[in-house]
């Protein structure tokens, strides 16, 4: 439904890795921090941060600077794969990432694998209880907002992240519904009635978006 592209437009860098099937396997959380450049708190002449426009660090690679979107990526690729093996399985462990930049507002984020029915690769059979489970861990907290992403080319009544939020935050109080795909919906249809709140009351309101299709990347 494209959740890692969403979270990517807040950071406002192609950081994450993207592909089909189930991209996103371990919980990535996202610690933006907002850091002018005369912040003297992060930003230090030894590690050469002093002028730079962003920067990260990944918790595991302890100081290393990272100031390459594809390096980034490539080191998120390395530890799923290291922890959660290279057939689409998937670990509970999460990557820690800080990002420094001038240009975001200070606001942790948790990438999420997505919801999958049907155990592909060497996902075990209770695949679907196991990212249930996880998701919860994260979703439960009662300081989360929770961003349910749903694909507006699908059905919005069948949304399966619209069900999780609601099954732990029932009043709608925290979750804020995003329906990304908006350019894909069928010719004469539209999602007025999901954007207004008609067929999915949210508390936080609901946003459409259209990410960067692959074409776009290019």
């Amino acid at each position: 439904a494209g959740k890692s592209s969403v979270l990517e437009s807040l950071v406002g860098k192609s950081i994450l890795p993207r592909g089909t099937g189930i991209v996103t396997r371990r919980p990535l959380i996202m610690q933006l921090v907002y850091c002018p450049k005369d912040d003297r708190v992060h930003r230090s002449s030894e590690e050469g941060t002093l002028n730079l426009d962003w920067w990260c660090q990944f918790l595991h690679t302890k100081s290393k600077l990272f100031t390459d979107v594809d390096e980034i990526r490539s080191e998120i690729e390395h530890e799923t794969d290291k922890m959660a093996g290279d057939n689409k399985g998937i670990c509970p462990e999460p990557i820690s990432l800080k990002y420094y930049s001038t240009k975001v507002l200070s606001l942790t984020l948790v990438d999420l694998p997505g919801l999958t029915k049907v155990p592909v690769g060497e996902q075990p059979e209770d695949i679907e209880t196991q990212i249930k489970s996880l998701i919860g861990h994260y979703i439960v907290n009662p300081n989360s907002i929770i961003l349910a992403v749903s694909a507006a080319n699908a059905d919005i009544a069948t949304s399966e992240s619209i069900k999780l939020a609601r099954d732990v935050d029932p009043d709608g109080r925290r979750t804020l519904a995003v329906v990304t795909k908006l350019d894909l919906m069928d010719a004469g249809t539209d999602a007025i009635d999901i954007l207004c709140g008609r067929v999915i009351p949210v508390k936080l309101g609901i946003i459409g978006v259209i990410n960067r299709s692959q074409q776009d990347i290019k």
